[in-house]
């Protein structure tokens, strides 16, 4: 049977899944980075440099200058924030959505973050962690996985 442009195929709905994930996950770092920046603001925290450290551990690379670093850092983290929207797309395909799908994505990246950084060893392990470490970074997750599945579920 010929496929005609109104008929889906498994490639076409992998690919629709992943385009509207990038979006949803680019939305989602959007609302994680503005989270970040009233948590720094409040708590006088300076910016991380753990999405830098962990790409120039995982590449091999090295920022030139400090400047060239926080720069890179920032480039991580909207790339890395925004892949993982692929992943809520690829839940969708299971038809998943609304809370059980941002639930699912939360785990996913949430988990992710918290063993990543100790075990590349750039971050102190998580016997290490306070409280109120592990409350703001699940919050700032957290913010991530609800913007992205709430962009995600409106344009699916």
């Amino acid at each position: 049977m010929k496929t005609t442009s109104h008929e889906s195929t498994a490639v076409g709905n992998l690919g629709a899944a992943i385009g509207k994930g990038l979006i949803a996950g680019l939305a989602g770092t959007a609302a994680i980075t503005i989270s970040q920046m009233i948590e720094m603001k409040i708590t006088k925290r300076k910016p991380s440099t753990t999405p830098a450290d962990a790409a120039e551990k995982v590449l091999d690379i090295k920022p030139a200058t400090d400047e060239d670093k926080s720069k890179f850092s920032q480039e991580v983290h909207w790339t890395y924030g925004t892949d993982w929207g692929m992943a809520r797309g690829i839940i969708g395909l299971f038809g998943l959505k609304g809370l059980p799908a941002t639930a699912i994505h939360f785990a996913t990246i949430y988990s992710t973050a918290l063993i990543m950084p100790s075990s590349l060893k750039i971050a102190p392990p998580l016997k290490d962690w306070s409280a109120k470490e592990f409350a703001v970074d699940a919050l700032h997750h957290a913010v991530y996985a609800i913007a992205a599945g709430a962009v995600f579920d409106a344009i699916d």
